[in-house]
């Protein structure tokens, strides 16, 4: 066994139990009447984060742009033992709606203790052939609203020595084929929650900062874009969320699901030329 294998396989082992054995102790009850708003919530991860909250007695607030889909989601929230479930419908493509959503949970719950920031905009799962109005737009929803929602809440988080959970993805930290537009939005997100992370603890703020790098799940969204194209597994929607919450809850900085994302961001960089093989070879493609 060469050197190098030897250093990878000792590397993969301690990350592996860096990320299984390091989590600090999560206290399911300290989440009941907890102040919660989930963005992205009528379907997928959002929407299994609503029902977790709700089961741990959480106080939530969701939103999407599907209202109809928000009131079923709501209502089974409640029917979870939620203490409060309601919904507002927003598009967080206008320069409004994230202020109002903001406020709207500010004003229901009287308070926030965490921020869930989710919700991402449509995006074809294609070569990009030089749409910047999409990679425009798409920078709004998945960007911009992120860090318009945070900079609303901050004051209140505060107060309430709350938490920021950033929804992101391994697609923010290594680059892939087939999308350019919305690995910029997270390779942004990653970025700029990272720096103010850094801000709010030199300010001694009480407000936490949670970003989340999440692999393929298998929601109906992403499973009806990547079938039959990547051989990349997808993990389950529901475990995602849980982990999330609980990154969310004991105010980790990171999160990695599943945990072997974390070794492609730390491979990508000691050995680019084998990640990008590995890369563009776990997708079917034909020219």
């Amino acid at each position: 066994m060469g050197t190098f294998t030897k250093i990878l396989i000792a590397s993969i082992f301690v990350a592996y139990v860096a990320v299984k054995w390091t989590t600090p102790g999560f206290d399911p009850e300290s989440l009941r009447g907890a102040r919660v708003l989930v963005t992205g919530a009528s379907t997928g991860i959002g929407e299994q984060m609503a029902y977790h909250y709700a089961r741990l007695g959480a106080e939530i607030v969701i939103t999407a742009r599907r209202e109809k889909v928000l009131q079923q989601v709501a209502e089974k929230c409640l029917s979870l033992g939620a203490q409060k479930a309601l919904y507002i419908a927003a598009d967080m493509a206008t320069d409004s709606d994230p202020d109002k959503v903001v406020d709207f949970a500010l004003k229901k719950l009287g308070g926030l203790d965490y921020l869930v920031l989710n919700h991402i905009g449509p995006s074809p799962f294609t070569m990009w052939e030089g749409d910047v109005e999409h990679t425009k737009w798409l920078m709004k929803v998945n960007f911009l609203s992120y860090i318009q929602m945070a900079w609303r809440a901050l004051p209140f988080l505060e107060q309430s020595k709350g938490s920021v959970v950033v929804v992101s993805s391994l697609l923010g930290k290594t680059t892939s084929p087939f999308v350019a537009p919305y690995t910029s939005t997270k390779f942004a997100l990653n970025g700029f929650f990272g720096s103010l992370r850094h801000e709010l603890a030199m300010k001694k703020s009480n407000v936490s900062i949670s970003i989340c790098i999440l692999g393929l799940i298998d929601t109906d969204s992403a499973m009806e874009k990547v079938s039959g194209i990547t051989k990349v597994p997808a993990y389950p929607a529901t475990d995602a969320a849980l982990n999330i919450i609980i990154t969310g809850a004991t105010r980790q900085l990171e999160l990695y699901y599943p945990w072997f994302t974390y070794i492609m961001t730390i491979t990508k960089d000691w050995s680019p030329s084998i990640t990008n093989y590995i890369v563009q070879n776990s997708y079917n493609y034909n020219p």
